[in-house]
């Protein structure tokens, strides 16, 4: 079933605010060092994928459980590890999601190399959206 959105990032924005946005757009469960630039540049690329039945990026629907970034001695390069979960075991694109993740990150400037998890525990609910999804859906939990 495909969920309609009532409200876009734009709206969202123009209600909260430009300079609250951000703030409102982290999923209250993901663990990722903000502090990191690669790890922001990691987010950033991951508000650009878009879950196929709903319309909202997989970070801010509270997808992304954990992003890593590990430095490699040495090197400017960084490898990154992703882990995640899907809104179902069901999901249609349960297959293609891991490659999406990596498409998305692979062209940051100076990345050697992304995996992607994908986990079930904990299991994905509404509660784990940040605060901009929630609006933009009209889900108010």
């Amino acid at each position: 079933m495909k969920i309609d959105a009532v409200a876009d990032e734009e709206m969202v924005k123009n209600a909260v605010g430009e300079n609250e946005y951000d703030a409102l757009a982290v999923p209250p469960n993901a663990d990722v060092d903000l502090t990191n630039e690669m790890a922001r540049k990691a987010v950033a690329a991951l508000r650009e994928v878009f879950d196929p039945e709903i319309p909202v990026n997989i970070y801010e629907l509270g997808l992304i459980y954990k992003i890593d970034i590990i430095d490699i001695e040495g090197s400017k390069e960084v490898d990154v590890y992703v882990e995640m979960s899907l809104t179902s075991p069901a999901c249609p694109v349960a297959q293609e999601m891991p490659g999406m993740v990596q498409s998305a990150i692979f062209p940051i400037e100076n990345i050697r190399h992304v995996d992607v998890d994908i986990v079930w525990d904990p299991t994905w609910d509404p509660s784990m959206m940040a605060e901009t999804a929630k609006l933009q859906l009209n889900m108010f939990t």
